[in-house]
């Protein structure tokens, strides 16, 4: 069984999509640990409930970002970790860890990528340009992460109608209803191919 290893900054509801598509067998691996940069949020009450441990990394309470990443590079190991799996995670990911984890760490982004992606574009700020561009439909894409914001491989994409009294709010019911599902399948195939 390959072990996941999720990231999360939040209320985890996508965190917990994944959890459940574990119990049921529909992704194919274990929830090794939860690693969050944030104390005291939904996503860690989560790890609790399930006995998925958990370790809170904190970027601003270390010395540097070579420490920011030393630290996650440890706690991957101790977690033996095979796939990293990013849940609403609102820090980038140091270039160390993309490194040592090539090819084997997961985003998901409520967009159409390319559309709306990169630096500034996450949450309601997604949906809130959506909206102000009037576009006809959004959803959501499930990526490769790599160094640059957004730019890996695309993977899966899930795509919603934007009606025209849609605010950034709707939408973001509507993206996050999609993610919930496409996320958990997509993982589950992309596990599949991991030798």
């Amino acid at each position: 069984m390959k072990k996941i290893v999720v990231f999360a900054s939040g209320s985890g509801s996508n965190f917990q999509s994944i959890i459940d598509a574990t119990i049921t067998g529909q992704i194919p691996g274990v929830i090794a640990g939860l690693i969050t940069d944030r104390e005291n949020i939904k996503a860690i009450d989560r790890a609790k409930k399930h006995q998925i441990p958990f370790q809170v990394v904190v970027p601003s309470q270390l010395k540097n970002e070579s420490e920011f990443a030393t630290s996650l590079l440890d706690v991957l190991s101790n977690f033996e970790t095979d796939v990293i799996i990013l849940a609403g995670y609102l820090k980038k990911i140091p270039a160390e860890v993309i490194r040592e984890y090539e090819g084997r760490i997961l985003n998901i982004h409520p967009s159409l990528l390319p559309r709306f992606g990169g630096k500034g574009f996450y949450g309601l700020k997604v949906h809130q340009a959506v909206v102000d561009q009037h576009e006809k439909e959004s959803g959501c894409t499930v990526h490769v992460v790599t160094e640059e914001y957004d730019d890996g491989p695309i993977l899966g994409q899930s795509k919603v109608e934007v009606n025209v009294d849609d605010t950034a709010e709707s939408l973001a019911q509507k993206v996050l209803a999609l993610e919930h599902k496409l996320y958990p399948k997509v993982i589950s195939d992309f596990i599949k191919t991991i030798k």
